[in-house]
């Protein structure tokens, strides 16, 4: 089931880039994000009024928490990538920019969750920044007409998911997904209406496109990617979650290669294949670390037992 969902989220998750890319020609960033969740926020609301069972036993000091993440992993985290993508920076670098996330995660995994980090696991997530550098620069050499401090606009997406991820795994209340779901989607359709309506640029297109790229952010992107998100989190921790990441980047990269012509060349490739080297040695580090801490815990259990 693990393996399955897995692939599923990285799907879901590689679709959000395509749809942006799909939305990018025919409106503004603030416009996109605020129809995709101005409609499903309205839908959420009113299930979670109809049905109050998930949200029983939850304080507000508990909705005013999943409201901060939120802000940080929707509105923070998607604002940056559609702004990236309308400067003209790739769908598949946007996402092995993002990739970079477990190398922040896993530096303060440590600190912050009290989790340990093996010393194969930081080679592998120092390759998957090595990847990132490469596949970045080709795609600034190919000409798509970006200039160089759009690429910087990703890090700060993919620092406000590493915050919000952290945020999350330190909350001491078990928040049901469609109550966490209904609250960063409706927080997530205040912050966007705003900024959509102080810019004028509240009004949707009447293009079929624009409606198609909605249609498939909202049913792919949202209850796919971002619903296995937190799912996954929840299920296999921060560490499995963060290291899917790195499979993002190749997966959107020959998404956006097949349906929109973006530039997918030997140094592109060189770059993804890091990037997949590096999930392996993070995959194969974090069973190693969860061997070894087993085997101390069975250690531990026998000297206690043997004791008078």
């Amino acid at each position: 089931m693990n393996f399955l969902l897995s692939i599923a989220f990285v799907l879901c998750w590689s679709s959000g880039f395509i749809g942006a890319k799909l939305g990018a020609g025919s409106a503004a960033a603030v416009t996109i994000l605020m129809w995709r969740f101005l409609p499903l926020a309205v839908v959420l609301v009113v299930v979670a009024v109809v049905s109050r069972t998930s949200w029983r036993g939850l304080t507000m000091r508990d909705v005013g928490r999943q409201a901060v993440i939120g802000v940080l992993s929707q509105s923070g985290y998607l604002l940056t990538v559609y702004y990236a993508i309308q400067l003209g920076v790739s769908s598949g670098t946007t996402a092995l920019i993002d990739g970079v996330q477990p190398l922040v995660a896993g530096a303060l995994a440590g600190p912050l969750l009290r989790q340990y980090v093996s010393r194969r696991q930081w080679v592998g997530l120092c390759l998957g920044v090595s990847g990132v550098a490469v596949v970045t620069l080709a795609d600034a050499a190919a000409g798509t007409g970006a200039a160089w401090w759009a690429y910087l606009i990703p890090f700060l997406g993919m620092c406000a998911l590493v915050a919000a991820t952290f945020f999350e795994s330190r909350s001491r209340t078990s928040v049901a997904p469609v109550v966490s779901m209904t609250v960063h989607c409706a927080t997530s359709a205040v912050v966007f209406t705003a900024l959509a309506v102080s810019a004028g640029a509240a009004k949707p297109p009447a293009e079929l496109s624009f409606w198609s790229a909605i249609t498939w952010l909202v049913a792919l992107s949202t209850f796919g990617g971002y619903g296995l998100y937190w799912l996954i989190l929840r299920r296999s921790g921060v560490t499995e979650v963060n290291t899917l990441m790195f499979l993002m980047a190749p997966v959107t990269a020959v998404w956006g290669a097949l349906m929109f012509g973006e530039p997918f060349g030997a140094q592109t490739a060189l770059g993804l294949a890091v990037g997949l080297a590096a999930v392996v040695i993070v995959h194969r580090g974090d069973a190693s670390s969860t061997r070894m801490c087993a085997r101390t815990i069975e250690v531990r259990r026998t000297s206690c037992s043997s004791r008078p």
